[in-house]
C-alpha cells in the first residue's frame, strides 16, 4: 500500500506543472475533460484487474488526472467570472467549491455503503467510472472565455502569441509580489496534509473505533464551514489573516494535549480556521496571476503545496499533532507579509 501510494504521490508531482502548462497552451476545459476520462480509466483498471499492478496502473492514471484539474479549475473559473464582469466573486466561489468538496463525502460514503451490500466491490467501482464520466460530461458544459488580459511588461499579453508559453510564465514568476503569494499558499496548502492524521487523532484522543468516522466527519463539516465563510474572511483586515491562522495552532496544539474525546472538538474548529485562511491565501494568488498563464503558475503553487506536505509528514512523525500546530503558527506571520498589498510606486502602503 505505501508503495503505492509513494507511486501516486510521484505520479503528482511530476505531471504537476506539464499538465498546467497543457491546460494554458491547449485549453483549460479540456484538461478538465479529460482528468474525468483518465480518472475513470483509473476506476476500471482497479475494478477490472484488482491486482499490483492493476493498482499502480490506476494510481498512475488517478495522479495525472488530478494534476489535469489543479491550476486548470481554478484558472477556468477565475477568468470565466472576469469574463462575466464578476470577478470579484471568486473568493466566494472559490469558497463554496473547497466547502463542497468537503460536503460531498456524507452522500457518497452513504451511498458506498449502499452499493458495497447490494453488489460488492465491483459495483462500486463501475459506479464510479460512471460517477468520472459524468463529470467528464459536465465539464464540457464549462464556458472558456479567450486568453485575453494578459500583461505585455510581462510577457503575456494574450494579444502577442508568438511569446512562448514557457518564456511568458517565467517571466510573470518575476512579477514583484507574486513569489511570496506563490509560497505562502504552497505552505498553506500543506499544511492540509493534517486531514490525513484525523482518523489517528481521533483515535488517540479516546474515541472509540466504531465511531471514529462520525468523529472525522465532523471536522470535515467544521472545515466546510471555515472555506464557505472564506468570502467574508477575505473582507478582514490583512492582518487578521495570520491571528485566524495563530488561534487554529493554538486549537490543534490544545486538541493534541487533552486526551478526551470533547477535544476533537477544538481540533474541528482549528481546520474550520485554517480553510479560511487557505481559501483567502488561494484567491489572493489567482488575483496576482496573469490570465494566459494562470493554470501553469497555479500549478507551479500546486507542486510547493505537494512538496510541503512532506514537512506536516515529518513533523508528525516528530511529535504528532503538537509538532504540526508548531507548523501552523510557523507559517502564520508569512500569511501577513505575504498577503499585504503590494504598494505601487508613489502610493502610501496599505498595511491592515
Amino acid at each position: 500500500m505505501s508503495g503505492l501510494f509513494a507511486l501516486w504521490s510521484l505520479t503528482g508531482l511530476l505531471a504537476e506543472v506539464p499538465t498546467g502548462v497543457l491546460a494554458d497552451r491547449w485549453s483549460r476545459r479540456g484538461a478538465l475533460v479529460l482528468a474525468g476520462v483518465l480518472e475513470a480509466a483509473g476506476f476500471a483498471v482497479w475494478t477490472a484487474a484488482p491486482g499490483p499492478v492493476g493498482f499502480a496502473a490506476g494510481f498512475v492514471l488517478w495522479g495525472v488526472g488530478g494534476a489535469l484539474v489543479s491550476g486548470a479549475a481554478e484558472a477556468l473559473v477565475y477568468d470565466g467570472l472576469a469574463a462575466a464582469g464578476a470577478g470579484d466573486a471568486y473568493l466566494r466561489v472559490h469558497g463554496a467549491t473547497t466547502a463542497t468538496e468537503l460536503l460531498v463525502q456524507v452522500p457518497t460514503a452513504l451511498l458506498a455503503g449502499v452499493l458495497v451490500s447490494v453488489g460488492g466491490y465491483p459495483l462500486v467501482g463501475w459506479a464510479s467510472v460512471a460517477v468520472c464520466l459524468a463529470a467528464a460530461a459536465l465539464a464540457t458544459r464549462f464556458p472558456e472565455p479567450p486568453r485575453t488580459g494578459g500583461d505585455p511588461d510581462d510577457g503575456t499579453d494574450g494579444g502577442e502569441p508568438e511569446v512562448p508559453l514557457r518564456t511568458a510564465a517565467a517571466t510573470a514568476l518575476r512579477r514583484p509580489g507574486l513569489w511570496p503569494v506563490l509560497a505562502a499558499v504552497a505552505l498553506l496548502g500543506g499544511l492540509d496534509a493534517i486531514e490525513e492524521y484525523f482518523p489517528l487523532l481521533a483515535r488517540d484522543q479516546g474515541v472509540p473505533t466504531a465511531l471514529v468516522p462520525a468523529a472525522v466527519l465532523v471536522v470535515a463539516l467544521a472545515g466546510a464551514a471555515g472555506a464557505a465563510l472564506g468570502g467574508r474572511a477575505g473582507r478582514l483586515p490583512v492582518r487578521a489573516l495570520p491571528v485566524l491562522l495563530a488561534l487554529s495552532a493554538v486549537l490543534l496544539a490544545g486538541g493534541a494535549l487533552v486526551a478526551h474525546p470533547v477535544a476533537l472538538a477544538a481540533v474541528a474548529v482549528s481546520y474550520g480556521l485554517y480553510l479560511a485562511v487557505l481559501v483567502v491565501g488561494e484567491a489572493r494568488l489567482q488575483e496576482q496571476v496573469p490570465g494566459p498563464v494562470r493554470a501553469t503558475v497555479t500549478s507551479v503553487a500546486g507542486l510547493g503545496i505537494e512538496l510541503a506536505s512532506l514537512l506536516v509528514f515529518a513533523a508528525w512523525a516528530l511529535d504528532g499533532a503538537l509538532a504540526v500546530a508548531v507548523l501552523f503558527a510557523v507559517v502564520a506571520p508569512i500569511t501577513w507579509s505575504a498577503f499585504r498589498p503590494t504598494p505601487r510606486p508613489g502610493a502610501v502602503p496599505d498595511l491592515r
